[in-house]
């Protein structure tokens, strides 16, 4: 496979702009440029409910960019496989991984129609690395077990870090976690789980609201306790410090001021043994 290749085989479908959608109100939120004035509406109404939102959801992508970096860098992971990626922001996961590794190989699995018809700006490695968008629903995982770019990019003799970053919110339970142990259980020993999700442990009311802004759209959104969300990994080491709000997970300046409050979202990273 090419540097950086699509493969799925499905055109763009008709993306509606007359709904508002969780990957464009994120992309608003945290200052993006792939929205509708739809999604402008959503994300305002949404901080009007609680003005911390914006904090969160760059703190969530700063977690995500700290995690991977870590990762690469310091567990010498090689292989990532990102489900739920929605739309590109850079630095996206590839370019910070492949800063730390350049042969790294990352598959990007989403199977929305508003992330495929950006995913170009998602394959952009430089040699010697190797990124690939697979479309597949992240709710079947035999799909994205199955699929020749999944087979042909990731080396099941070697550790992957399987990312699950701020997307599992967006599932309810039980499909949460039959996801996520369906991926891990394909996992060699020495493989690494990283996942955020939303909690209403430190803002109830205010998550509620934009719980509300959500599911008022038609969005469902599930939010989990410490113990939940723990749950997720079950049978694996975590890594220090554990399982935090995603501020708290090895924090650099850019988490300095930052009240628990202001961030609902849980994270955490493990090995598989």
């Amino acid at each position: 496979m090419a540097h950086g290749e699509q493969a799925g085989g499905q055109a763009p479908g008709r993306i509606d702009t007359s709904r508002a959608h969780p990957a464009r109100i994120y992309d608003y939120v945290i200052g993006g440029k792939d929205h509708y004035q739809v999604d402008v509406d959503a994300g305002e109404a949404m901080m009007e409910g609680w003005p911390s939102l914006r904090v969160s959801m760059r703190q969530n992508r700063l977690f995500m960019q700290r995690v991977v970096r870590h990762l690469a860098r310091e567990a010498g992971v090689r292989q990532f496989l990102d489900v739920g990626t929605g739309l590109p922001t850079s630095p996206n996961l590839h370019e910070v991984v492949q800063r730390e590794q350049p042969d790294a190989s990352v598959v990007y699995v989403d199977n929305d129609p508003i992330v495929l018809a950006h995913a170009e700006a998602l394959l952009t490695s430089a040699p010697p690395g190797r990124t690939a968008y697979l479309d597949a629903d992240m709710r079947e995982p035999a799909a994205i077990l199955e699929s020749p770019v999944f087979k042909e990019l990731l080396d099941l003799k070697q550790p992957v870090a399987l990312t699950a970053i701020a997307v599992l919110h967006f599932i309810r339970p039980p499909a949460d976690g039959v996801l996520l142990r369906r991926l891990l259980d394909a996992l060699p020993s020495g493989s690494f789980l990283a996942v955020s999700t939303a909690t209403d442990v430190y803002a109830p009311a205010e998550i509620g609201r934009v719980k509300e802004q959500y599911e008022s759209r038609g969005i469902p959104m599930v939010t989990r306790t410490e113990a939940e969300v723990g749950a997720f990994f079950d049978g694996l080491e975590l890594v220090a410090p554990g399982l935090t709000p995603v501020h708290r997970w090895r924090p650099t300046k850019e988490q300095a001021g930052v009240a628990d409050e202001q961030v609902a979202m849980l994270g955490a990273v493990a090995r598989k043994p």
